[in-house]
């Protein structure tokens, strides 16, 4: 399975825009540009990006975990804040927070907070930083 994204750049750093597109069609020709990412410009930036690819990938991954468990979420709804900062080396994205609250008939607060760090080491988009980015969660039935 391949999935494809594109994005397009015109102009210097600061003064130039550009935009992004996904092959689902779901990002077609979004904006982004330096004030998008760096100041608070309107459109999209990559680590807005990632935090919506980061809270998707987990939250699928928490119902796949509940599920080993036959457990049947109700509702999952989980943000993921990217922290981006100037480090020695150059901008990094040098953590990532996950919350997440949920409604499971039937879990226990242990069963819950078991699927809840599986998903957290086993989805694919947490896997892709380990090792070079602090991931924390606060998991919580409601």
């Amino acid at each position: 399975m391949q999935r494809t994204a594109s994005a397009v750049w015109r102009g210097g750093l600061k003064d130039g825009k550009g935009t992004i597109s996904s092959q689902s069609g779901v990002l077609k020709d979004t904006q982004y540009s330096f004030s998008t990412r760096f100041e608070n410009g309107i459109g999209t930036n990559p680590e807005e990006l990632i935090a919506a690819a980061h809270a998707g990938c987990f939250t699928m991954a928490l119902s796949a975990e509940l599920g080993k468990a036959n457990l049947t979420p109700e509702s999952l709804e989980t943000t993921a804040e990217v922290k981006f900062e100037k480090t020695d080396d150059g901008f990094a994205i040098t953590a990532i927070h996950l919350t997440t609250r949920a409604k499971v008939p039937g879990a226990s607060d242990a069963s819950f907070e078991t699927a809840a760090q599986n998903a957290k080491n086993g989805c694919p988009i947490s896997r892709l930083f380990k090792g070079n980015t602090q991931i924390t969660l606060d998991a919580k039935l409601v």
